[in-house]
């Protein structure tokens, strides 16, 4: 059975700064991605034995912590390599990502339109969760997702490409209780060539869905 590793992260812990602080990205990646990591296997290894024994009083539980554990997973495996000490600004087409930046003007009117709702998105998620900007295949468009908990409020099928954490951990021991603040200092890292290369690679796999005729 496949099993999930801790992906190294892109760049050292200082990279980011002064957007997000050493300790942060350090805590961040080697103990709550690690510890969604860990979380995965072990739901895993318990439904096999749920299998084995044919015990299966657990199993609302179990697959609830798999979506969460798993998604989290994911979705943290893309925030790394959604950031770039180097990024920032509006993708365009004179940096390679006209494509996207296309995309985003024919999906939200403009790139001013779509930075508030996701900006509004990501701030405003209750509790934890994330801001996503996802590529919709059954309408070929991009769209913003609030995801809780990692894998709750999404429109089945669609592929994040970029994602803003707005969980406490990803930003309270610089941000201190301003979610706002941190997603606004998010914008100025962005990895807008990573998010074009998502891009391009869902659009490429809109045939494996099996849509209703």
């Amino acid at each position: 059975m496949a099993t999930y590793t801790l992906p190294e992260l892109p760049y050292d812990y200082a990279a980011l700064e002064p957007v997000i602080n050493p300790q942060i990205i350090e805590l961040h990646h080697d103990k709550h991605h690690a510890a969604y990591v860990k979380g995965a296997n072990d739901t895993l290894e318990q439904l096999e034995e749920a299998r084995d024994k044919e015990a299966w009083g657990a199993i609302n539980g179990l697959q609830k912590n798999l979506a969460f554990h798993l998604s989290g997973h994911i979705l943290h495996s893309i925030y790394w390599h959604n950031m770039t000490g180097d990024g920032g600004g509006e993708p365009l087409a004179a940096d390679g990502v006209g494509d996207l930046a296309d995309a985003i003007t024919e999906s939200f009117g403009s790139f001013a339109g779509f930075k508030a709702q996701l900006t509004k998105a990501s701030a405003t998620t209750q509790g934890s969760g994330w801001g996503v900007l996802a590529y919709e295949p059954l309408s070929d468009r991009l769209i913003v997702e609030q995801v809780y908990d990692h894998q709750g409020n999404v429109g089945q099928g669609s592929v994040p490409i970029l994602v803003f954490d707005a969980w406490e951990h990803a930003f309270y021991l610089q941000y201190k209780n301003q979610k706002v603040d941190f997603i606004e200092a998010m914008w100025q890292v962005v990895n807008w060539h990573d998010v074009a290369k998502r891009y391009a690679a869902a659009k490429e796999r809109t045939d494996v869905l099996l849509l209703a005729p």
